[in-house]
């Protein structure tokens, strides 16, 4: 499936907050399977095939720890290749004793933990798009039990060697403060469809035709406030958009919304209406 490549709008990298670097690489290394791009004294960029970076790390001057009922970070998603990769980490995860948490979401099969400052973290594979269920434009998902032994059982015992070069951000998933400015800005603004919505307080969107690339919610709460700069959490994540064209276009409209687009570190950055950051990648 090619929902992470061109011509579709997707998540690339995801840059997060931590209160001690050398605590999270060893996690994100020995736990997750990241391999290390590049490194310096506050700053990590990791990767799983050498080339793509996936996640960076940065550790602010005096931070503090995760603020709760913030705007922010939900999750961020690793989607691996296929349901034999998933079965290795969950078997390597058991091992090593790991609180989980699991969800059959009928288009994916996924697996929930937390880092070690509680940054949210999913581990999923998707089922072919061809045994997704839709309803008109709104794809059925739920939140019903895996099938624990069946996934380990695809592994067939075989090593878990770190993530395999195959995974991608598969999505990303946000507290927002409120969902109809949300809806609006990465609706209008940045050309998403909403595919699903939970109830009046979680949608999910995605270009493509994808299960979602976004999830929002407003589960911390209407109107929860963003939080201090230098508190643990997302700092910022990156959208690939796939020409220049469509770029410029979803520039003029943002700003017509009146949303906020500067440059930084010859990157276009903008925010969307509860303060999470975002770059727009070509």
């Amino acid at each position: 499936m090619n929902f992470h490549k061109e011509p579709h709008t997707f998540v690339g990298e995801v840059n997060i907050k931590v209160e001690n670097l050398e605590r999270s690489l060893s996690f994100y290394q020995e736990v997750i399977g990241f391999k290390v791009m590049e490194q310096t004294e506050n700053r990590a960029t990791l990767t799983a095939d050498g080339i793509h970076p996936l996640l960076s790390l940065e550790q602010p001057v005096q931070v503090s720890p995760k603020e709760p009922r913030t705007t922010g970070l939900y999750h961020f998603a690793l989607l691996l290749p296929n349901r034999t990769d998933l079965g290795k980490i969950l078997d390597h995860l058991i091992k090593l004793n790991i609180q989980l948490g699991s969800s059959d979401h009928l288009v994916s099969e996924a697996l929930y933990l937390s880092d070690p400052d509680g940054n949210g973290i999913e581990i999923y594979r998707d089922r072919p798009s061809s045994e997704w269920t839709w309803n008109g434009n709104q794809v059925k998902m739920a939140v019903d039990p895996i099938d624990a032994r069946g996934i380990l059982a695809e592994a067939m015992g075989q090593p878990w060697e770190g993530l395999p070069a195959g995974t991608v951000m598969g999505h990303i998933h946000l507290h927002v403060s409120d969902l109809k400015s949300t809806e609006e800005f990465y609706g209008k603004g940045l050309g998403f469809d909403v595919v699903s919505r939970f109830g009046s307080q979680a949608l999910f969107i995605s270009t493509g035709g994808y299960h979602h690339h976004i999830g929002l919610n407003t589960w911390n709460g209407e109107g929860a406030p963003a939080p201090a700069e230098n508190s643990v959490g997302l700092n910022w994540f990156t959208l690939h958009i796939p020409t220049e064209e469509k770029r410029n276009t979803i520039i003029q409209k943002l700003q017509s919304m009146g949303a906020t687009i500067r440059e930084q570190n010859g990157k276009i950055l903008t925010e969307d209406p509860s303060g999470n950051r975002i770059y727009l990648s070509v």
